[in-house]
């Protein structure tokens, strides 16, 4: 048995890390071709063993959890931006956190938020027109921000809130993008990238302390469009179970900000992206789009979509599958293993980094056929059931799997469904240039043009 795994060269002191920064897909993708399912690279102080196999990542996600905890990458960034929120957090702390939050993402109070998703839907689209131009990454951003915060934080958002969370982005995402040199800079050097990434998290502080204060004021009524548990006429999105929380003395301040910086930030992201990548694979499929159109028109018949017509339009998400397989919003997971383990017929040593690749594994020709081309059918159940579980892992796997997955698709479908019924979309760039972040995003503006049908 070979020790180490095979991989690329790196220099001295960035190991691959340059590589890694020019192109992260390029460069995973072309690990994954020359070396197998398990390859050994160096992007920094840590070891890292990325895992191809859907075998061995359903080992590190489902079967050997607690062997495989979240990895720290050595940046403190990450954790003063998200702090000890449920993305982050680890051992008793992620479990007491997820348990508080289950209640406002069971299945029985999303299926009652259809409603509220559509009606900020129509709202957003009001002032649309035939023939606009727009960048429908912030559209779609807007609204999701729009749409989580009545969810969970129990209120309507402002125009200018919205406004200082889509502009503190920017200097946000920069801060996590691959750059092998920023490791030699510590977090409080006064750098112009530190000063703007933490007056960013200080505006979206204030932001969350607004909204806070303002459900405490207010006894932690929640606002007109959320719903209250059916039993204790108590309301259940998640801000109002965290302050209730604290009365009991279970909860601190700082915990609940950090849970609403995680929710504000991943609970609107994530969609926004895999709905832009959706309306820019349409406008490349006029086929795909419509038969797409074709559904909406057959289960909706112009009405408007609620939480029930989501179930009926299976080739709606079909489309919102196979634009996460090409497009996965988050691109890569990754876990430390805490002991020596074997992994794919190597050694990987205790205290190793392991990177589980979306965007690698989702476009593997092992597992799909054709895997570049946009093919909503192979998300048909008997095609879907010919493939390993973890050929497809969006949301990830296993206990620590996106709690917002049903949320997500839920509003994914009705925004879908909602604007397809009213436009088309025509994408007006040239090819979709990615870069990476703590999330997968366009390089560019994602220019499209409104077409009324």
């Amino acid at each position: 048995m070979s020790i180490r795994p095979p991989g690329p060269q790196g220099v001295p002191l960035f190991g691959n890390g340059q590589q890694f920064a020019d192109d992260p897909f390029q460069f995973m993708t072309a690990c994954a071709d020359a070396y197998g399912d398990v390859v050994a690279f160096d992007l920094g102080p840590i070891p890292l063993y990325m895992l191809t196999n859907p075998q061995d990542i359903k080992r590190v996600l489902v079967t050997e959890p607690d062997r495989f905890p979240k990895l720290d990458l050595g940046d403190d960034a990450i954790y003063e931006l998200l702090g000890d929120g449920l993305l982050l957090s680890e051992g008793e702390t992620w479990q007491q956190q997820r348990q508080l939050a289950n209640p406002a993402f069971h299945g029985r109070r999303i299926r009652t938020l259809g409603d509220m998703m559509v009606d900020h839907t129509e709202s957003a689209i009001g002032d649309w027109s035939d023939g606009d131009r727009l960048d429908i990454q912030i559209e779609m951003a807007r609204l999701t921000v729009r749409i989580i915060v009545t969810a969970m934080l129990g209120t309507d958002i402002s125009e200018e809130r919205v406004q200082r969370v889509q502009e503190n982005l920017e200097p946000l995402g920069a801060r996590f993008e691959p750059d092998p040199f920023r490791r030699l800079i510590p977090d409080w050097a006064p750098t112009a990238e530190n000063r703007e990434f933490r007056a960013a998290i200080a505006d979206l502080e204030s932001v969350i302390d607004d909204i806070v204060a303002d459900r405490r004021a207010g006894g932690y009524e929640a606002g007109a469009e959320t719903p209250v548990d059916a039993d204790t006429d108590e309301p259940m999105d998640l801000l109002s179970l965290l302050l209730r929380a604290k009365d009991r003395g279970e909860q601190t301040d700082q915990q609940i900000r950090d849970e609403m910086m995680t929710m504000l930030l991943a609970g609107h992201d994530t969609t926004a992206l895999m709905l832009t990548y959706t309306w820019y694979l349409l406008s490349q499929h006029p086929e795909v789009e419509r038969r797409l159109h074709a559904e909406l028109d057959s289960v909706l018949d112009g009405a408007t979509p609620t939480a029930a017509d989501a179930r009926q339009l299976e080739y709606t998400e079909q489309v919102l599958n196979e634009a996460m397989r090409l497009y996965p919003p988050v691109y890569t997971l990754f876990r430390e293993a805490t002991a020596d383990v074997k992994i794919g017929g190597y050694r990987i040593p205790a205290g190793s980094g392991l990177m589980l690749p979306q965007w690698v594994v989702h476009r593997s020709s092992r597992w799909y056929d054709n895997p570049k081309q946009f093919d909503p059918d192979r998300w048909t159940p008997e095609r879907a059931a010919d493939r390993p579980r973890f050929s497809f892992f969006p949301f990830g796997g296993g206990p620590r799997h996106c709690i917002g997955k049903q949320f997500s698709m839920l509003e994914a479908k009705l925004i879908l469904a909602t604007v397809a019924q009213e436009y088309r979309l025509d994408y007006l760039g040239d090819a979709l240039d990615l870069r990476g972040s703590l999330t997968m995003h366009p390089k560019e503006p994602v220019a499209m043009r409104l077409e009324s049908r």
